[in-house]
């Protein structure tokens, strides 16, 4: 272990699976407090005491980001445990992948309250601790859709751009008082999620081959790359980068494909 999160305290949404799993126990291994929020305690419990069985401090809480008043309380708990919020990491996400005709208001409004509007509820409730301190580092999970338009992806790039957007808008706001606020935009991930929707293709073999001969590096991504990202970011390594965005989808959204 490197300490370079040493006695941080770290955010991290989404941590019951996937990236923000990864990005959990990167930062707990890195000496950071770690908060690990879902929907649920059952996603988070067995994550919270497996890292307090190596003496990491942690804490599962269980909230939903859509709703602000159920975020307003987990923060509230946790600066009570841990003091301070330093790092925020807004990984819960959602994909809504619809035809827009057929597309429903319900579904427009939830793909917009879990992907933009949620990370905006977390900031709003750790901002007044970190602007106490002067200090504070966010990250938000985007992704390769906030860039690049993949048909029959709508609404979730909509969503993606105005992450990045409220990324960069914020990050600039707050700049002047020891605030860092930077995103992250995976490409294909080889989370659970994913591993879902290969084994729901028609043939799952020839779908993985497609999607990696579709990558420059040949090769799906894993979580643990996401989550080293995430940590540059976070720490003060990176204390001169704000309100910018960092690809990592291996170099395919630089390229051209039919």
């Amino acid at each position: 272990m490197s300490a370079r999160l040493k006695d941080k305290t770290a955010i991290i949404t989404g941590a019951g699976s996937g990236i923000g799993n990864a990005i959990a126990t990167l930062f707990a291994r890195e000496g950071a407090h770690v908060a690990l929020l879902d929907l649920t305690l059952e996603t988070t419990e067995e994550l919270a005491a497996s890292l307090k069985k190596t003496g990491q401090r942690s804490l599962a809480c269980a909230a939903d980001v859509t709703h602000p008043e159920q975020i307003e309380k987990a923060v509230r708990k946790i600066e009570a445990t841990f003091g301070h919020i330093d790092i925020l990491v807004n990984s819960a996400g959602l994909n809504v992948f619809r035809d827009p005709l057929a597309l429903t208001g319900d579904e427009w409004q939830h793909c917009m309250n879990v992907n933009l509007q949620g990370p905006y509820n977390l900031i709003r409730s750790v901002l007044p601790g970190m602007l106490k301190r002067q200090y504070g580092n966010i990250v938000n999970v985007a992704s390769v859709h906030g860039h690049k338009i993949i048909p029959g992806a709508f609404p979730y790039p909509v969503a993606k751009h105005g992450l990045i957007g409220l990324t960069r808008s914020l990050g600039v706001e707050y700049a002047s008082q020891g605030i860092r606020i930077n995103s992250i935009s995976p490409g294909l991930i080889m989370t659970p999620a994913a591993e879902e929707w290969l084994a729901s293709c028609p043939d799952p073999q020839a779908e993985r081959q497609k999607q990696q001969d579709l990558l420059p590096c040949k090769r799906i991504g894993e979580p643990d790359e996401v989550a080293y990202t995430a940590l540059f970011l976070a720490s003060d390594e990176a204390r001169f980068i704000n309100a910018t965005d960092i690809l990592i989808d291996g170099g395919r959204s630089q390229v051209y494909h039919d």
